[in-house]
């Protein structure tokens, strides 16, 4: 599995999904994020992305973001997780 730092991307390497409650990313979260709850993203993810694109998938505590790493990778999409 991909990882890199929250801190080092950069919104010219691909989009940013945050997969945290929109709560918590109302709280915080990166500015260039966009914001697609876990449940959503597990359930619909093939209406939010293209195996053509690159993705950074991050989450508040990154438990959430590593799984849907690890599924999207074996389904052939362009991954990395951002941790933070």
């Amino acid at each position: 599995m991909k990882k890199i730092k929250l801190q080092d991307y950069s919104k010219s390497m691909g989009t940013l999904i945050d997969l945290s409650s929109m709560n918590d990313f109302l709280f915080e979260h990166h500015p260039d994020a966009i914001n697609i709850p876990y449940q959503r993203f597990m359930l619909y993810y093939d209406r939010y992305l293209t195996k053509d694109k690159a993705y950074y998938i991050t989450c508040s505590k990154g438990v959430h973001s590593a799984r849907m790493v690890s599924m999207l990778e074996y389904f052939g999409y362009n991954v990395t997780q951002a941790v933070k």
